[in-house]
């Protein structure tokens, strides 16, 4: 028989160099066109009205124009503030809940976990849609806000605080999934040696689970506050008072019925995004390990 010869050492190694370049190469090209939007956006809000058409869409602006940005500020700032109003206590509600949700189902046994949780993660599959006129018909039923100008209660429909119940329960599903996956990696020595230290339920959570939480909570304030920053279908239906409504609403406001002033809409845009954007340029590094933390088990 012939002997075989093996590659030698200086192939493999310039057959790996190139496998390397064209993975490269493929992602430089794939993030190219994942930020012709983002390209598209920015240069039409650069621009003068005179200047955006169809003919000159892909070409940078003559000089740069920061009107439309002023114009989107000064029309989205109020629900600015509303967004941040939403999302904040939606974020931090929600995490929290998912925690100690979390928490329980990972290390505490007791009878039907094993159907409580599947049951809880089949409303991360409920579309929205879905559910739209019940929760305008149990959010109009709900009377527990207190309006002092004429001393009776009203609904949480048409409030911000109704918006923000509906995104805490929305998110409940994704929160406890992503912390119980989480906390399923701490040792089971720790808790049996908090409880036989004598420290009950809230005792462990607090000094034991708490202190180590931090990857699993960046993870789920990161996703929780851009899926709320974003939503618009639940804000457009449940709040019908323009003066609360989310960015996200009045965003689509400024388009326009006859004119659209495509330099101002792009620049809303921008500025719409630019928060979510924050976090994840902040973040971001976090965000990876948080979900690496509970993705490997052993």
């Amino acid at each position: 028989m012939a002997a075989q010869t093996l590659p030698s050492r200086s192939s493999s190694g310039t057959t790996r160099k190139i496998g390397r370049i064209v993975i490269y190469a493929l992602l430089v090209i794939l993030s190219l066109v994942f930020l012709i939007p983002v390209y598209m956006v920015l240069v039409t809000s650069f621009k003068s009205l005179g200047e955006v058409n169809l003919a000159t869409m892909w070409q940078l602006p003559s000089s740069l124009d920061f009107s439309s940005f002023g114009e989107a500020l000064n029309e989205l700032s109020p629900n600015f503030a509303n967004s941040l109003v939403l999302v904040v206590p939606a974020t931090v509600i929600s995490a929290v809940i998912g925690s100690l949700n979390g928490y329980v189902l990972a290390k505490w046994r007791f009878p039907g976990a094993n159907i409580i949780f599947p049951l809880m993660l089949f409303g991360m599959f409920i579309p929205y849609q879905a559910i739209l006129i019940p929760l305008v018909q149990f959010l109009s039923q709900i009377k527990i806000i207190f309006n002092p100008a004429n001393g009776q209660w009203t609904s949480l429909y048409g409030s911000i605080w109704g918006l923000i119940l509906v995104h805490v329960v929305y998110g409940i599903p994704i929160t406890t999934l992503i912390f119980r996956n989480y906390y399923a990696e701490v040792p089971n020595e720790m808790i049996e040696a908090g409880a036989i230290d004598g420290a009950g339920f809230w005792r462990l959570y607090w000094d034991v689970v708490l202190p180590i939480s931090l990857p699993g909570f960046v993870v789920v304030i990161i996703w929780q506050f851009t899926q709320i920053w974003n939503e618009f279908l639940f804000a457009v239906t449940l709040i019908v008072n323009p003066a609360s409504q989310p960015i996200t609403v009045a965003l689509q406001n400024i388009s326009g019925s006859q004119i659209v002033a495509w330099n101002v809409q792009m620049a809303g845009a921008f500025l719409a995004a630019l928060p979510t954007l924050l976090v994840y340029i902040l973040l971001g590094r976090y965000f990876i390990r948080g979900l690496l933390a509970g993705s490997i088990k052993g």
